[in-house]
C-alpha cells in the first residue's frame, strides 16, 4: 500500500470513529437509552477530564500501565528465553511440544484461582497471572520464528564453529525478529485485558478496579471514561509497538 493509500485508510477509520461518537451522542440526547446506564459522550468526557484534574484517575492510570508493564516484561524476557531454546533445537522441539500443548490451551481464567492459592489477593498474584496469560503468544511466535530459520544458515555456523549463543544472536534471532515482535504485539494486548481482570477480581489500584466501583455506584459517566481510557492506552500502546517495529526492522526493507 502506497503512503497516500495509508493516509486515505487511516482518514477513514477516524471518519468512521467520529461517525460512532455522533451517534452515540445522538441516542443519547434522545433518551433512547436512560441516562443511568448510557451517558453521552460529553459526559463521558468530562467525566474522564474532572477525574485527572481534580480526581485519583491518574494514580489509577499509573496502576494499571504498571500491573501491564511488569507481567509483559517478565512475560517478555521468558518468552524469547525458552523460545528462543527450544526453536533453535529440533530435539527440545521434539520433548516439549507435548507439555506446550497441554499449557497452551489452558484459559487464565482456571488458572486464576491457583494463583489465588498461592499469592492470595496480592500484587503477586497478578504478576503470575498477567505473565502466565502473555507469555503465550510471544513464546510461541519466537519458536515458530527460530524453526523456520534457513537450514543452511545452521550449517554454516557448525562449518565456522559458532558457539550456540552465537547462533543465536547472530543469526536466528534477526531472522526470527518479525515473529517475535508480531507476538510481543499480541502479548501487550493480553496484558492489558488481565490486567483489568486481576483489579477487578483482587481489588487492586487501577482502572479495573475503578470501573467496577463506578458501576457498582451507577456512576456511568465515571464507568465509560474509564472504558474510554482503557481503549486509548491499548491503541496507544499498538501505535508504540508498530513504530518500534517498523524501526528495528528497516534493514529487511533495506535488502
Amino acid at each position: 500500500m502506497t503512503s497516500r493509500g495509508a493516509i486515505y485508510w487511516r482518514i477513514a477509520s477516524f471518519a468512521v470513529a467520529a461517525g460512532f461518537v455522533g451517534l452515540w451522542q445522538l441516542i443519547a440526547d434522545l433518551r433512547l437509552v436512560s441516562p443511568v446506564f448510557l451517558p453521552g459522550p460529553d459526559r463521558a468526557w468530562a467525566s474522564l477530564v474532572r477525574g485527572f484534574t481534580s480526581g485519583d484517575l491518574g494514580s489509577k492510570l499509573l496502576g494499571t500501565l504498571e500491573h501491564m508493564a511488569y507481567g509483559w516484561f517478565l512475560a517478555s524476557i521468558a518468552g524469547i528465553a525458552l523460545g528462543a531454546l527450544i526453536g533453535s533445537s529440533r530435539s527440545m522441539r521434539s520433548y516439549i511440544a507435548p507439555s506446550l500443548e497441554f499449557l497452551r490451551p489452558l484459559p487464565v481464567s482456571a488458572i486464576i484461582p491457583v494463583a489465588i492459592a498461592l499469592f492470595g489477593l496480592t500484587q503477586g498474584m497478578a504478576l503470575f497471572v498477567i505473565a502466565f496469560g502473555a507469555i503465550w503468544p510471544m513464546l510461541l511466535a519466537t519458536i515458530h520464528g527460530f524453526a523456520a530459520v534457513e537450514p543452511r544458515l545452521y550449517e554454516v555456523a557448525r562449518s565456522l564453529h559458532m558457539s550456540r549463543l552465537a547462533v543465536i544472536f547472530k543469526i536466528a534471532l534477526p531472522s526470527a525478529a518479525p515473529d517475535i515482535l508480531a507476538g510481543m504485539r499480541l502479548s501487550l494486548t493480553v496484558a492489558l485485558i488481565l490486567s483489568v481482570v486481576c483489579e477487578i477480581l483482587a481489588g487492586l489500584d487501577g482502572l479495573g478496579h475503578s470501573v467496577l466501583l463506578s458501576a457498582r455506584a451507577f456512576r456511568s459517566a465515571d464507568l465509560f471514561a474509564g472504558v474510554i481510557l482503557l481503549g486509548m492506552i491499548g491503541y496507544l500502546t499498538s501505535l508504540m509497538m508498530s513504530f518500534a517495529e517498523a524501526r528495528i526492522l528497516r534493514y529487511r526493507r533495506r535488502s
